[in-house]
């Protein structure tokens, strides 16, 4: 599903406080910081810049590996006085053994803890949903796309679109848009990359960078970019590496 997705936050610094606080009840420790940019992980955090705003109606839900860890994680950011979305309870509407809890970041985000029977197994995101102006829009972006970022088509309602992974999903819902996203998909082959920049731009979408190394992320990192229709950074990148990366890189993807 996703190689890694990251958020900005208007203060950068109170929205690190927040994710250790919430995240570490669930097993999940920040791998990797500097001054301004923080990673747990799949999951990514760096302070809003002036050309670059503030990540806001997201919802991202991390892997809690028990139901217990789901109610720490809800009793740890309501304990620290973060606003909740939601209390620790099943979600049937969602699967039969769905059990969540919902917070509300600092810029408004909904950030969820949920345990499940169908985790995602390869890392701490199991789902990404993002509120999008046109529902057909976007789901031809992603569909066309689909190919190379290794999704599947998933569930279909009048108000959502669903691609998912080996594990882990993947959905869009109308509304008011998410905006200032980074979103990666993973890849093992060059051409992938290459495709998808080239079928987006087919098809009248706007590149955010070519083709091409970034090896200030680290030697060997292919990656190409390419704007959504509402405007969020999505990536295609191959690490050229078989084992995952020590907590000791750059920050990855938005350029």
């Amino acid at each position: 599903m996703f190689d890694h997705v990251t958020i900005r936050g208007a203060d950068g610094a109170a929205s690190e406080r927040f994710y250790n606080t919430v995240l570490r009840p669930l097993g999940i420790d920040e791998t990797y910081r500097t001054g301004s940019f923080c990673e747990w992980q799949d999951f990514s955090l760096t302070a809003a810049a002036r050309d670059e705003g503030v990540t806001r109606r997201a919802h991202i839900a991390f892997v809690a590996p028990t139901r217990e860890q789901v109610d720490e994680f809800w009793g740890a950011g309501t304990a620290a006085g973060y606003a909740s979305d939601g209390a620790p309870g099943p979600r049937p509407q969602y699967r039969e053994d769905y059990y969540g809890a919902f917070l509300l970041d600092p810029d408004g985000n909904s950030v969820e803890a949920v345990h499940h029977g169908a985790l995602r197994r390869d890392g701490v995101i199991d789902h990404l949903w993002i509120r999008v102006r046109d529902l057909s829009a976007s789901g031809r972006f992603y569909g066309a796309i689909a190919p190379q970022a290794r999704l599947q088509p998933g569930a279909q309602t009048p108000d959502r679109v669903q691609f998912a992974g080996a594990t882990g999903s993947f959905s869009l819902v109308h509304g008011a848009p998410t905006e200032n996203l980074h979103l990666a998909f993973g890849t093992d082959d060059d051409e992938d990359v290459r495709e998808f920049h080239r079928r987006a731009l087919e098809r009248g979408y706007r590149s955010n960078g070519v083709p091409g190394e970034r090896p200030q992320y680290h030697p060997g990192y292919y990656a190409a970019y390419v704007f959504d229709p509402d405007g969020n950074n999505v990536e295609i990148v191959n690490h050229h590496r078989a084992e995952p990366p020590a907590p000791t890189r750059p920050p990855r993807g938005p350029r």
